[in-house]
């Protein structure tokens, strides 16, 4: 006769230990695409999403290699996980060029000697309402935003083997045409999902990590100082910006053994501003 008793369920043989201690990302291979902060004549500047995805993957016990087109931005970001004991390697990397979404990729695999995961982190804003866009404007827009992501997306899939993770960096604009710039909220709402489907029979996940108003140099620049920032920041219901290590500390999970069984989803990091209408 069957034991009527319930039984626990048995752990998913891939299951990562238990214990909560110890890095996120061991030994694993990370290639940040944007991975520079623009310079800023502010000496108070803040860190860019991409370095902070880069320095805290680095913390978390991963090697990265880091890509930019400003080569200089790249090493500053390398030379600061280096400072910290950690393993960083300078790409050079113009996403505008779809000769060179398909370069970063193959010559960060041979920098690290494989890839676990990507990030996707460039991004730009040009035009402001529909008379203000031009389509000049558009194009280079859509370039960046959302061929980029595709090309590299395309060059990544086949060289992750399974466990692998992409994140692409997107907007609350993606979700919410916030920006007053059309052709940066339409770039922003992305083609994860499609990556996400192709990429979940080989055990590659894919995710859109979707900021707010984080106080970045960029943002700053967008909005002309950060004062006005900070009115705006009054009506989120947290009272404030982020920053780029909160975006980053969401990305490095999402890359993660934790984040095993969440693929093609959109995470919002916005102090819930996304919950307003």
């Amino acid at each position: 006769m069957p034991d009527p008793s319930p039984r626990p369920p048995a752990p998913h043989p891939s299951a990562p230990p238990a214990s909560a201690g110890g890095p996120l990302l061991p030994g694993r291979r990370i290639l940040v695409v944007g991975a520079g902060t623009r310079p800023s004549d502010d000496p108070a500047a803040p860190v860019g999403n991409g370095r902070a995805i880069a320095v805290t993957a680095a913390r978390e016990g991963a090697q990265v290699a880091c890509a930019d087109v400003d080569e200089a931005a790249a090493g500053a970001t390398a030379g600061m996980i280096a400072a910290e004991g950690g393993r960083a390697h300078v790409v050079i990397a113009d996403v505008t060029d779809p000769e060179s979404c398909d370069r970063v990729v193959m010559r960060a695999a041979e920098k690290l000697g494989g890839l676990d995961g990507v990030v996707f982190n460039p991004g730009i804003g040009i035009g402001y309402g529909l008379a203000g866009t031009g389509l000049a404007d558009w194009d280079r827009v859509m370039q960046v935003n959302l061929r980029a992501p595709f090309l590299v997306g395309k060059a990544a899939l086949p060289a992750l083997d399974a466990g692998a993770a992409m994140v692409f960096i997107g907007s609350l604009a993606g979700t919410k045409p916030g920006s007053r710039s059309p052709s940066y909220d339409a770039s922003k709402a992305g083609l994860v999902r499609h990556i996400a489907a192709e990429g979940a029979g080989r055990g590659v996940r894919a995710n859109v990590v979707a900021p707010g108003l984080i106080d970045t140099v960029m943002g700053r620049d967008a909005s002309g100082g950060n004062t006005s920032r900070d009115r705006a920041a009054a009506l989120i219901p947290m009272h404030r910006q982020g920053t780029a290590w909160e975006v980053a500390d969401v990305v490095v999970f999402l890359l993660s053994h934790r984040a095993a069984y969440v693929t093609g989803q959109v995470v919002h990091v916005d102090g819930g501003l996304s919950t307003l209408r």
